[in-house]
Order: structure tokens, then sequence, then C-alpha cells
């Protein structure tokens, strides 16, 4: 009978044809209602592309859409239009959505624009001003001799120059000295100041630059002392606890994550539970759900206990500190628990709808936020797909697990709608995300639910508190290890196209899977050999092996680490084998790296210099693979951390060697790498067994800090001839210029990141081809500057920057430079 014959159990057409049977799994979906969230997401995309506008622009767009809105409203009611009557009331709820949000817009642009701080931020002056502190001073540790930086948000309220006194109500961002880590949120501030002009289409109207420390503060309101008080209590109440609990336990509580570690933030981060080390929509549902569960146990009455979930939901907002993070999370929060709920499921997009409409009004700023993207988005998916693919998760499951259905089709619903998000966050798709979200998932609610008891305990007696909190412990210290757990899983995170490129793909295979689903799994019903067979070859298509794309590239000579705002350099001594020449900030992005280029032996590990974002990577090299020898500078500074490193070394029985100007290193297969140090010109004692290598003779004028202590190296591999410089700035730069004077390198390694402080004569002088730049995107300290970029522009120099090009690598192809680029 050909093609045509059935086989026994197998349907012979597919979902919807004639002859389907009928299937549990393809009911009719529920009917949602659409006509307040496309209006609302319509709002939302105009409002991404005009908040940045000035509140004309903003004022005039809405008012254009309103009275779009009133034509479509008073001719959609008669003539050829009467019949597409829901088309045009859709389009109408559009246009007005779109409207109100504009000129809420264009409200607070120019509530913000008020008076003369724009124009004295413009002028750069120096001003005396009095504000409120908006949001939580944040501390920016720097890996330099450059003291930290703290950083937060102020609204101006009174302003002094030139003599007059203005009253305003303008936001600005505060860049201050540590004197201001202390100032505590929602207090009132007076200050000497310079102002400066924002960057272009920033949310703020200036830039705040301190020139005193804070001003007497008066006594906050009843309210915010005790809820400061509170949430103070349960710092010190978790402090006993072990790290990760330490850490997670106040960020689900209070939303405060300063106590995370950098390692944590990352594994959570890379397999996509960064939503559950801080306040979330999920803690709002949870806090929620367990005050009505609490009024049924109680016996309260059902129309009392909606005042009772509003009044917890009131005060765990304000025990988070009501800025725009907690109120997306409360109001999501709210979404979420309503989609999840039988009864009122209908409701939810509304809901949602409304929702996203109020943030917006009450911060435009928030249609540009990742943040509010990946919680309305995530509630969305919530919405439409926990529940169905709940239950055709659980029909398929035993009866006693059949509750496994919602909690693994919750975090699958919540990836799916939010990674083309993610993927212009990262880059990568976590294939790990739904697995150890579904593992985490249990302990999220006991942690939350024991740190809120842990606060309020601790309110009353600390011993109390501290003791409560340790029941929050160990359900918090399991969802930091299902993360550190997931972030070492091989193939955790799959490379994606990067941009918004990388997004729409995204969104367009995510759309047309969803779309296609019951017709595909109806063909891998039908043809499972077929099915498994294309499952596994486009598993061996994406799984890394040495080689593929490139990587690690043919004939490389040298490659640049992307290891965050950091340094690391590896050149090849032979297969497998590199010399290291710094470790950056973070071991797990060495460590990444290292596996990427095949490394299996450490010839020669290279300090520059002992600032954090040059050796914070160690642990990645030391155990990991052997390493032959270790070359350091004998500038000791920072002392603390030039002591740590020498011990780390001497520990693992790494001889170690001071290194200066003269000196001459050989590594690889007959001698493949030649290296001539350059710089510092000291020359202190070699210690070969590692200890502490002890200066002697006399010292040169190295100028300031650790910076100008760098080793600088003139290094030779396979013809290609390289200068690293380490983070020297212009004074030992130009003792390092007058070294290598009349000297043509082909690659040059920039100094400190490209930063300002940089010599002419060196840079441009050296002529080289290619420039290599440590850099992490989003840095803080403007690397690289304009400046450094420029001189390298004059020679024509291609430039390498890890914050654009990611890992990338310097190949030397049938004798001519070529690059190649991870990103």
């Amino acid at each position: 009978m050909g093609d045509t014959t059935a086989v026994r159990g197998q349907p012979t057409t597919p979902p919807g044809g004639p002859s389907s049977p009928p299937d549990e799994d393809q009911a009719s979906p529920p009917t949602f209602d659409l006509r307040l969230l496309c209006p609302a997401l319509i709002a939302w995309a105009t409002m991404v592309v005009l908040v940045v506008h000035d509140a004309r622009t903003q004022l005039a767009a809405g008012l254009v859409a309103l009275a779009a809105a009133g034509l479509v409203v008073r001719f959609g009611s008669r003539g050829r239009l009467l019949r597409w009557h829901h088309l045009g009331g859709l389009t109408a709820l559009s246009c007005a959505a779109t409207a109100l949000v504009l000129i809420a817009g264009a409200a607070h642009r120019a509530s913000d624009e008020v008076g003369p701080v724009a124009d004295l931020a413009q002028e750069r002056a120096v001003v005396t001003v009095t504000g409120t502190v908006l949001t939580e001073p944040r501390l920016v540790t720097r890996g330099d001799e450059r003291p930290d930086l703290v950083i937060f948000e102020l609204r101006i309220r009174q302003i002094e120059a030139r003599g007059e006194v203005s009253r305003v109500s303008t936001p600005v961002v505060v860049f201050a000295d540590d004197t201001w880590q202390d100032v505590s949120w929602r207090s009132t501030v007076t200050t000497r100041a310079r102002l400066g002009p924002p960057d272009e289409g920033d949310s703020v109207v200036g830039v705040l630059t301190p020139l005193d420390p804070p001003g007497a503060s008066p006594r906050q309101g009843l309210v915010l002392s005790g809820t400061e008080h509170v949430r103070e209590r349960l710092r010190q109440s978790v402090h006993p606890l072990p790290v990760d609990a330490r850490a997670l336990i106040p960020g689900l509580v209070i939303g405060d994550t300063s106590l995370t570690p950098v390692d944590l933030k990352d594994a959570m981060l890379a397999t996509g539970m960064s939503h559950l080390s801080a306040v979330s929509g999920s803690n709002v549902a949870i806090v929620l759900g367990a005050a009505v569960l609490l009024c049924g146990w109680c016996g309260v009455p059902r129309r009392w206990r909606p005042l009772i979930a509003l009044l917890c939901l009131v005060g765990f907002v304000l025990l988070c500190r009501p800025e725009p993070s907690v109120l997306r999370a409360g109001a999501m929060g709210v979404v979420g628990l309503i989609a999840l709920s039988s009864s009122r499921r209908a409701a939810s997009l509304p809901a949602l709808a409304t929702a996203v409409l109020v943030l917006l009004c009450w911060d435009p700023w928030l249609a540009r936020s990742y943040g509010f993207a990946l919680s309305t988005l995530a509630t969305l998916g919530l919405v439409l797909f926990a529940r169905p693919w709940g239950d055709a998760i659980g029909r398929r499951l035993p009866t006693r697990l059949t509750l496994l259905g919602d909690a693994i089709a919750i975090p699958l619903a919540a990836q799916v709608v939010c990674a083309p998000v993610i993927v212009l966050l990262q880059g990568t798709v976590s294939t790990v995300a739904v697995l150890t979200n579904l593992l985490a998932a249990p302990f999220v609610a006991p942690t939350t639910i024991a740190g809120i008891g842990a606060a309020l305990a601790g309110t009353l007696w600390l011993p109390l508190g501290i003791g409560v909190a340790w029941l929050a412990a160990l359900p918090a210290w399991l969802i930091g290890a299902v993360a550190r757990a997931g972030a070492t899983v091989p193939m955790g995170t799959i490379g994606w196209v990067e941009g918004a490129a990388g997004a729409w793909l995204l969104t367009a295979l995510t759309v047309a899977v969803l779309a296609t689903g019951p017709w595909l799994r109806w063909q891998a019903g039908r043809h499972p050999r077929v099915a498994w067979s294309l499952l596994l070859v486009g598993l061996a298509l994406l799984w890394p092996t040495p080689g593929r794309h490139g990587w690690p590239p043919q004939h490389w000579v040298v490659a640049g680490c992307d290891v965050g705002q950091g340094d690391s350099f590896l050149v090849p001594t032979g297969p497998g084998r590199v010399v290291v020449i710094d470790t950056g900030p973070d071991p797990r992005l060495l460590g990444a790296c290292l596996d990427l280029l095949g490394v299996r032996q450490v010839d020669a590990l290279v300090l520059t210099h002992f600032h954090a974002d040059h050796v914070g990577g160690l642990d990645a090299v030391l155990g990991q693979v052997p390493v032959a020898a270790a070359y350091v500078t004998p500038v000791r500074d920072p002392p603390a951390d030039a002591e740590r490193v020498l011990r780390q070394l001497t520990a693992r029985d790494i001889p170690t060697y001071a290194v200066t100007s003269g000196d001459q290193l050989v590594w690889g297969d007959a001698g493949r790498v030649r290296a001539q140090v350059v710089w510092p010109p000291s020359r202190p004692s070699i210690s070969p067994g590692g200890g502490a290598p002890t200066p002697g003779g006399r010292e040169p004028d190295l100028g300031r800090g650790a910076n100008n202590g760098s080793v600088v190296l003139d290094l030779t591999v396979d013809g290609v001839r390289m200068l690293f410089t380490g983070d020297i700035e212009p004074e030992a730069a130009r003792g390092v210029r007058r070294a290598v004077a009349g000297e043509r390198f082909d690659v040059l390694k920039v100094a400190h990141h490209g930063s300002a402080a940089q010599d002419d004569g060196l840079v441009t002088g050296v002529g080289a081809t290619v420039a290599l730049i440590g850099v992490g995107e989003d840095n803080t300290f403007g690397h690289p500057s304009r400046t450094a970029l420029s001189m390298l522009a004059e020679t024509g120099t291609v430039v390498l920057r890890t914050d654009l090009d990611g890992t990338y690598a310097v190949v030397l192809d049938e004798g001519q430079l070529a690059v190649s680029a991870r990103r």
C-alpha cells in the first residue's frame, strides 16, 4: 500500500488532519484576552525608542498618538471600517496606551529638567547641593592604586550656584570617595560638588562629584528607620553562616547582594539562576502565597485575606526598599501568582498588561531596563505556557509525581521566553538553566520564609535571629551548590550570534518551534529513528572539539583571553604548552580560555605585577595544569597581594624568579619562544626556590605604585616580535621607550588596559601592526581611552579588544599576521 500503510498505534496524518485521532494533549487551549496586552507591548516598544528624547518630542508624539486614537474611535464605528471593529478597537487601545506612557514620560522629563542643573552640568560648575539619596550606595573596588569609588543616584532638592539658590527636583548620579559609603538610602545630604554632563541618552541630568564629605543628615522617619534596623539585624544574623548562605539569604529577603562573592555571582549568571541571588517576582509570589496559606490555617475569613496579603506585600517591599527593581518584582510577582491560580488565570494577561503600563508611567526609563524586560517576559511565559505545559508533562508522569509537571514547566517557560534577551546580555544560550532552576526551586521558598523569620526574630533578640538564620542556611547553601555545579557542566552554555541579530534569530527559532511543536512531535513518533539520528547529529555539531570554528586557530602566536577587566595573554611554546602572561581577575574565565586553547602545560607563568586584575585568576593555573616556573616583578606592591601570590607559588613547589632588565629567557621546543626583560631596571637577588625575592643594590625611581614596577617583555615567537608592557605608566614608559629606541615590533600589548596615561612616543614609535588590549566590557574606568585609541589610529594599527572581540588570537599565515576572534 506504499507510503500510506499504517503502523499499529501510530497516526497516519499530522495533528489536525482529517483522520488524526483525538489527543488529550491537543485539547483546545484557553482563550487569552489580548486586547490590553498588545497595546501595552506596542506602548513599551515606542517608549524604548523615544525615552531618550526630550520632553517636547515625547509630548508631541503622545499627542499625535492620542489624536490617532480619537480618530479611530470616531471613524471606526461607521463606514468601511465597521467590519473591522476588532482591529479598530485594538488600534485605538494601542494609540491610547502609547499616548499614556509618552505623556507620562514627557511629564517626568520636564520635571527632571526644570531648573539650572542641566546648564550648570554642561559648564562643569562647582555647586552646593542638598538632595535625597535614591539608591543604595554601591562600592566599586578598583584593581590598581586608585581609591575605591562609591556610586549612587541622588535627587537634588536645592542647588546653590553663583550666589543663587534654586529649588529643583533633578536626578543625578554621584561618583564619590569611600567617605560616602555609609550614606543611607532616602537620607538627605548636603555637600559642595562639581557637576558634569551625563552620557548621551542617560536617565539622569548630570554627574555629581562631591568635593567634601557628606553633610549631616536629619534622622529618618519611623518606617524607614524601622526597616533599616530589621535589615541590619538580618545581616548580623547571617554573619556566622557559610559564605554562600551568608550571601544568598540577604539577597532573597532584602535584596542586598553586597555579600555575594564574584565566583558565585558568575556561576548563577552562567546557569540562569541570577534571579535567585536577589529579590524577584518569585520571592514576592512566595511571600504572598505564604500569607494566604497562613490565613487559611488561622481561619481568617476569605474577604480579609486579600487585604492581609496586600499588607504583607507592602511590608515586604518596604523591607527590600521600594526601588524600581523591587516594585517591578512586586508587580510581576502578583501577576505570576494570578497566572498560576486556576480560578483567576483568565485575568492574568490583562493584569500583566496593566502592570506594564503602570510601571512605565511611574518610571519611563524601565522601558530600556533589561531587568524589566526579563521580569515581564518571564511572567508572560508563566501566563501562556506554565499551566498547559505542566499539565501535559504531568500526564506522562506517575500519579505521585504529577506535581513535578508544574515544577518543570515553570522554569522551562521562563527560560524559553527570556532566552532572546539573555543573548543580548551574555551572547550565550544556557543549556542547563532549566535543570538548575528545577533543582534549586524547592529551596527558594524555605530560604525566603526562614530568612524573613530570621530578620523579624533578630529584631527582637539577635541570638534568636541567628538560630532562625541557621534554618535558612541549608537550603540557601544548596542553591549555591546547584549554581556552582551547573557552571562546571560541559556545554553548559553555547555560544550564539551576539547583539540584536542574535536575539531576533533566537526569537524566530523559538516561535517556529512553538508553532510547529505538535507537528514535530507527531513526526518524531512516526519516525523515531530519524528523530534520534537528527538529535545525535545536532549534539555532535554543537559539541566543542579542538579546532572547531578554527579554535584553537592554526599557527597562532599570541592569544588574549577575555577575563573581564584585567590582562591574561598566552603565547604557544609547543602543542598544548604555553607561556601565560598574567592571569586576569577571574579563575573561571581564565580556566575557560585555557580549555578553549587546549592548554595542558604552562612552561612559564609571568606575573607582571601583583594587582588583582593581573593575578586574581591564579587558581585557574595552579593545581589545574603543570607549571614549570614562575617569573615575577621584584616590586612587592601591594605587599599583602604579593605575599599571598608568592606563598601560593611556594606551596605548589613552583620555582619562582624575580626578573629585571637584561634577563634572557628561553622556552619551548628548540627555543621557540625567546624573551628579554626590558623593565624594571633594578637588580634584586633571585630566589629560585620560590621564596620572597630580596631587593639588593640601588632602587631606581619607578614612579608611583606597582604599575610602574611591571615586568616588560620583548618576546619573539616564530619570528613575530612582541612587546608586553604590563600596566606601566608614563614615568616607566619613558624608560622602556629609551631601552627599545629604534626597535620595531609586530605586536604591542597596550599598557594599563588602554588608559589615557600613555607615552605617545612608545605607543606610536614601536611601529606595531597589531595592538592588544585586555579590558572588561562596561568597565567604570573609561578603558580603553580615546587618547590611546587615537594614538593607535594615527599609525593604522589593528586594535584587538577583549570587551568587543572576546578571546582573540594573532595568527601567522604564510608570513603575514592575521587575527581570529571568538566574538
